[in-house]
Parts: structure tokens; C-alpha cells; sequence
């Protein structure tokens, strides 16, 4: 009896069961563990692997994106024809970050065109060392950020892992303590993947 509730455990997380843990109410974080398959993870690096490009970040004057130096890393954007994974790839290689920031828009052109709301972070590489999704507004401890001790919380990349965190808060309007950030990587790649949702669609 013991081996075969074994077997079936076994293939529940196979199957990607999906655990979710709050970790923060103020923001509001929820890590989902084994959101996705290895399998799934293994396919949005390999399509995005050969078209990824310098990352940019969204100008608050012009609302076009931009090469910035708070952005070390490369990313690419699925085509509409690929919209069965409707995510944008990430990739950071050993030294590249992400400065903490904002998900949500300050620029009107963005703001008017549907404001994101909230972020979900997928993670689809292991064996990293650092490379931490990083709020310095939540918790009231320390945690390790890039082999460094910092105030605030930050989560492991783990593959097949996903974050959900919102941008705005309960009241509608746009929470500063979303801030975060991607820690220094010491070694090994990280690659993730991310899906915004906004007010509306694009149009």
C-alpha cells in the first residue's frame, strides 16, 4: 500500500502539480511551485535560445524600449503565431542583474495602452548559484542577494518554479513596494520566463 501511494505522488509532480505559497501580503507574492514541467521549461529555452537579443527597458518619457545599465541581460519576444506560450524570455549569464524597478508603467503612452497589474516570473534553468528574484520592500529580515546579505526578501531561482507578484494593490493604484529586482549571477545561466497582465489587451 505504502509503494503504491509512492507511485502516485510520483506522478502527480511528473504531471506538474501545482503548489502554490504566499510569502508576502505586503506585496503580494506567491511562489507556485512546479508551475511548469521540465519539458516546458527545456522548450521556451530552445525557441529562444537562437533570437535572443540586449534586453531593454521601457523609457518613461517616450514609452519605447531602451538599452540601460541598470539591464545586463538578453531577451527575446514571442510572435503572434506563438502565442501557446504568450511569454517574454529572459536569459542572464554569470554577472548580469537587474536593478530593483517597478513592473508597472509611469508613462502615459504605456498607462494609456493598458497598465500591468501583475507579473508572473517563470523560472527554467537549475544549478544556479545567485541570480535571486529580489524585493527590498518585503519581509522585515535579511535574505541573500547575489552571495551578498541585504534587507528585504528574495527568492531561488528553481526550475519549474513561478513567481506571481501584483504591481498594483487592492485600491487600484500602483504599489511602490512592488519594487524588485534579478541579484548578481555567480555562476551557471538563468533563464526565465515572463507573462505581464494588464487592465486590457494590447492593442
Amino acid at each position: 500500500m505504502s509503494h503504491w501511494r509512492g507511485d502516485k505522488e510520483a506522478e502527480i509532480l511528473r504531471l506538474g502539480y501545482v503548489k502554490p505559497e504566499i510569502i508576502s501580503w505586503s506585496p503580494r507574492i506567491i511562489v507556485l511551485h512546479n508551475f511548469l514541467s521540465y519539458e516546458e521549461c527545456d522548450y521556451l529555452r530552445a525557441v529562444a535560445l537562437p533570437r535572443l537579443q540586449v534586453s531593454t527597458v521601457v523609457d518613461a518619457k517616450t514609452g519605447q524600449g531602451v538599452t540601460s545599465k541598470v539591464r545586463t541581460s538578453s531577451g527575446m519576444f514571442l510572435k503572434p503565431s506563438e502565442k501557446t506560450y504568450p511569454m517574454v524570455q529572459h536569459m542572464y549569464e554569470k554577472d548580469q542583474f537587474y536593478k530593483p524597478h517597478c513592473d508597472y508603467f509611469s508613462d502615459p503612452f504605456n498607462v494609456k495602452r493598458g497598465q500591468r497589474i501583475a507579473t508572473m516570473l517563470m523560472y527554467l534553468s537549475d544549478n544556479v548559484e545567485g541570480g535571486e528574484t529580489y524585493f527590498p520592500q518585503a519581509g522585515t529580515g535579511v535574505c541573500s542577494c547575489g552571495g551578498k546579505i541585504v534587507k528585504g526578501l528574495s527568492i531561488k531561482p528553481i526550475k519549474g518554479d513561478a513567481i506571481l507578484f501584483w504591481s498594483m494593490g487592492l485600491d487600484g493604484q500602483s504599489d511602490p513596494d512592488s519594487l524588485h529586482g534579478g541579484c548578481a549571477v555567480l555562476s551557471g545561466e538563468k533563464w526565465s520566463a515572463t507573462k505581464w497582465m494588464r487592465q486590457k489587451p494590447i492593442s
